[in-house]
């Protein structure tokens, strides 16, 4: 059994978040820093073994962050590449990188609204946004929450999109640890990209990597990674075309290692934690104001963040907005977060058409959405310390 990590930092404020490391993998990046082979090397490969073997033995590639993993699956899928009318389908609601990497490959995002209770892109809507340029499907599973697995492949493997070969690359950044009918989110389907940035569920710092389907994606990922090269023999080097600096380096891939044997325990943690959450918030007032709660999924979700969608109405009739609640919230030791605007509000997607009320739903929960403390570190107590809080400024107490 592994020693129970400590936390970085005991700080009496409560942030959302608090990365969460032990002994034995800072002592581990010391013995990388002491090697002399820092960049990327036998830490790496390593990492990528042992993520293969979470993944059911796929090829698994490490980056050093979660968003080129999302950006290389598309030029691997070579959409973007011949034809400026490529389409790919995402949510609104995610962070904003999940639609940037389609436009970086140069094809064009669709967005498809969010069902309102799971906050995931609405399946039936991606079904209806196909049409003959769609060359893939984005889907987000936010929080950790698993998008329906069964059915996104059913639409994505239709006779009539198949002429095509639509492929789906899913984001899930934020569902390291999650499962979709008791099989590990990253063992199926087709690209799957996962995030180890410092406020996932498990972290290399900055980091991400990209699950793919054979050894010839592989291959190409490699050449993606850093900058197309392909070595041979002892001084043999071509490049075949253009790629980037994309690879992670030993020292981020150890702490990477060390995270990994306690994916389980951090994982059962969170879904206590937001157990009890559940168990102390008053449903009843949250019911009666439209302060709506997330799905209460303890068995597939791997519960990365726990998010509130704030009552609108409610608080507007106070002259309050999402801020204000953030700051009384702050005033009292605990910190939130906003896990995310709508992407098509931005200026960017703005200048490209669109407009206030194109996604009803994600710009509802994109105005009102509220993360509230949840790693592996806090208490119940704490927990109760944040529902009491948080339901007293909606009282107006």
């Amino acid at each position: 059994m592994s020693a129970i990590p400590r936390t970085v930092a005991t700080p009496d404020f409560l942030p959302f978040t608090r990365l969460t490391i032990d002994e034995a993998t800072i002592e581990g990046v010391a013995d990388v820093l002491r090697s002399g082979w820092i960049t990327s090397g036998p830490m790496v490969k390593e990492f990528e073994a042992r993520l293969s073997d979470h993944c059911g033995g796929r090829p698994v590639r490490a980056f050093n962050s979660g968003t080129c993993t999302m950006e290389i699956a598309l030029r691997i899928a070579g959409i973007g590449a011949h034809s400026n009318t490529d389409e790919v389908i995402t949510t609104p609601l995610t962070w904003v990188s999940t639609s940037n990497i389609v436009l970086d490959v140069g094809a064009k995002p669709v967005f498809a609204d969010i069902d309102p209770v799971t906050r995931n892109i609405d399946l039936d809507r991606v079904e209806a946004a196909i049409n003959a340029n769609t060359r893939a499907i984005i889907p987000v599973d936010l929080s950790g929450l698993p998008v329906d697995r069964d059915r996104l492949y059913r639409i994505a493997n239709q006779p009539r999109v198949q002429r095509h070969r639509l492929r789906v690359v899913e984001d899930a950044a934020q569902s390291f640890g999650s499962n979709w009918n008791g099989k590990p989110i990253g063992t199926s389907g087709d690209f799957v990209s996962f995030s180890f940035h410092a406020n996932k569920n498990i972290t290399t710092i900055e980091g991400g990597c990209l699950v793919l389907n054979d050894e010839a994606e592989a291959k190409l990922a490699d050449q993606y990674r850093l900058q197309g090269v392909v070595r041979s023999g002892l001084d043999g080097m071509e490049v075949e075309r253009v790629g980037g600096k994309y690879n992670l380096t030993d020292v981020a891939a150890r702490v990477g290692l060390g995270q990994l044997p306690h994916l389980e325990e951090f994982t059962n943690k969170r879904r206590d934690l937001a157990r009890h959450y559940f168990d102390c918030l008053d449903a009843n007032f949250c019911k009666q104001i439209d302060c709506r709660l997330p799905v209460a999924d303890f068995a597939q979700s791997n519960w990365h963040m726990f998010q509130v969608i704030l009552p609108e109405a409610h608080l507007a009739a106070r002259r309050m907005k999402r801020a204000d609640v953030m700051a009384a919230l702050h005033d009292r030791g605990i910190g939130t977060g906003v896990h995310y605007p709508a992407i098509h509000l931005f200026a960017l997607y703005r200048r490209l058409g669109w407009k206030e009320g194109d996604f009803p739903h994600a710009e509802y929960a994109g105005r009102n959405t509220l993360t509230l403390p949840l790693f592996p570190s806090m208490t119940r107590s704490d927990v109760e310390r944040v529902v009491d809080a948080l339901q007293a400024v909606l009282r107006g107490a």
